[in-house]
């Protein structure tokens, strides 16, 4: 496919959020299949939302994912400025050329006017769209409201006949005119709405294919009147290819919204999410490499991708089958990769030991095993905490659980018999708490989960034998020890 050309284009308003982390990546991946253009432009129109710190969390996400763009902030390009918030000139002179070319026309109707005729409308069961009131006004009657001090909005003017389009996700359609009424693209203050300034700015970046929400799907009839028209007086060169992606939905089948936690990026970047394990997932919802095949790269993703492949029907989030990939995805890197992208989970303010009783070497030896029982990376602190401070963090619901009756004579046993054993070895760690446990008519499972208890605090962690001969002799018998202090008060 030639001279491909999409765009990413976001408000910087609040934290960016799954079903925009999805859109992002769906356009990435198009682009960088076929050896396109990804514009990443800033819609900053909306002065009372859109903030610089939402800004720079944009450009920060989009770094952190990995999404690499073509043109667009802090690289330029040939369609300079890429925030809407520098380009208003370019608008108004659109919006002019459009009035002038009589594409388009100034509405004077009051909003009380509007409501008054939209309610007939649906007493009628008529459509409440824009009646067109305003469409052939004479001059003379658009002096008698100038003088009464109306301001007037610039409507676009819909075609009087059906439009249709071949959606690259959804296949044909058609809307008719009754259903597309007349739309303002200017407000009274002169400010140019969404509806005016999305389309230029892809007409004049040459944007070739627009993949967005399926929340955008009722615009469209209108942006491609609005290109046709911009085509006629030489600003479009030609209307884009349109793809609508589907819903994501959260609980209850409702569409995922930014007031919904789980739709928080930055709440996967802060439990430690891999990049790659989250946007493997968030491929499959709407596309899938293979039927058979959940768990890919990024790369594997780009090599495959078609948007003619997108399911149109909505895609449920499903935070446990994220969290299962993105573990998938840890097990994947190499040792010494995971151990660098634990760091900001081994210090503060994550870490509560204190720095200096950190071990690297220790750290090093717990790593591999820590990797394969992972979901996210923030599990590592309370993973591998046993290690580094003085004494364990006991959880009391875990000691409660562990220490039954008789679970003093058990650990008395098992220290015995792990004084005596071969501290170079797992396997003889496992070997004395075996034998601990058969002197007390307990198997394995129900031996160890006391010793675990009294080391590591906790009922579930790290395989405990590995464990046990990391931490070292001296500390775990010292820990069985201070257990059986516990118990015997």
């Amino acid at each position: 496919m030639a001279n491909v050309r999409v765009r990413f284009c976001p408000s910087p308003t609040g934290n960016p959020h799954v079903g925009l982390v999805r859109t992002a990546l769906f356009n990435w991946a198009f682009a960088r299949h076929n050896e396109g253009t990804l514009v990443f432009r800033i819609e900053d129109t909306d002065a009372a939302r859109d903030s610089e710190e939402s800004y720079d969390q944009l450009l920060d996400s989009m770094r952190w994912l990995g999404f690499d763009w073509d043109e667009g902030p802090e690289i330029g390009g040939p369609h300079a400025p890429y925030r809407q918030s520098q380009r208003m000139d370019i608008y108004a002179d659109v919006a002019a050329k459009l009035l002038d070319a009589g594409h388009a026309y100034r509405c004077y109707c009051s909003t009380e006017e509007l409501d008054t005729r939209r309610d007939a409308a649906r007493a009628a069961g008529k459509p409440s769209g824009y009646d067109g009131h305003c469409r052939d006004l004479s001059a003379e009657r658009k002096a008698a409201y100038e003088a009464e001090g109306r301001t007037p909005i610039v409507r676009f003017r819909m075609p009087d006949e059906a439009i249709t389009f071949e959606d690259l996700v959804r296949g044909e359609i058609t809307y008719l005119p009754e259903n597309v009424p007349d739309y303002g693209i200017v407000r009274a203050n002169g400010a140019p709405l969404y509806t005016l300034v999305n389309p230029v700015d892809d007409a004049l970046m040459e944007i070739t294919h627009v993949l967005r929400g399926e929340d955008l799907l009722s615009s469209t009839p209108r942006q491609i009147a609005l290109y046709k028209a911009l085509t006629e007086l030489g600003i479009a060169k030609e209307t884009p290819a349109f793809g609508h992606l589907p819903y994501v939905m959260g609980e209850g089948n409702k569409k995922l919204s930014k007031r919904d936690p789980e739709s928080s990026l930055n709440l996967y970047r802060e439990r430690g999410f891999l990049p790659e394990g989250l946007l493997n997932y968030l491929s499959l919802l709407g596309w899938s490499l293979a039927a058979d095949r959940d768990i890919f790269s990024i790369d594997e993703m780009v090599a495959a991708f078609d948007v003619t492949d997108v399911n149109p029907n909505p895609a449920r989030f499903d935070l446990k089958k994220c969290e299962a990939i993105n573990a998938d995805h840890i097990r994947m890197l190499d040792v010494k990769d995971f151990t660098e992208r634990c760091a900001p989970w081994l210090r503060a303010p994550f870490a509560p030991w204190a720095p200096e009783d950190f071990d690297e070497a220790q750290w090093q030896a717990i790593a591999p095993h820590a990797q394969s029982r992972m979901k996210v990376l923030s599990e590592i602190t309370d993973n591998v905490d046993f290690l580094f401070l003085p004494e364990p963090a006991v959880d009391e619901a875990s000691w409660t659980k562990a220490m039954k009756e008789g679970s003093d004579a058990l650990l008395r046993t098992a220290r015995e018999k792990l004084e005596a054993a071969d501290w170079t070895s797992p396997e003889s760690l496992k070997e004395a708490v075996l034998a601990a446990g058969e002197e007390h008519g307990l198997k394995l499972g129900k031996a160890q989960a006391p010793v675990r208890v009294a080391v590591t605090g906790r009922t579930v962690g790290l395989p405990l034998f590995e464990s046990l001969e990391i931490l070292g002799k001296e500390k775990t018998l010292a820990r069985v020890d201070a257990a059986l202090e516990r118990l015997a008060a």
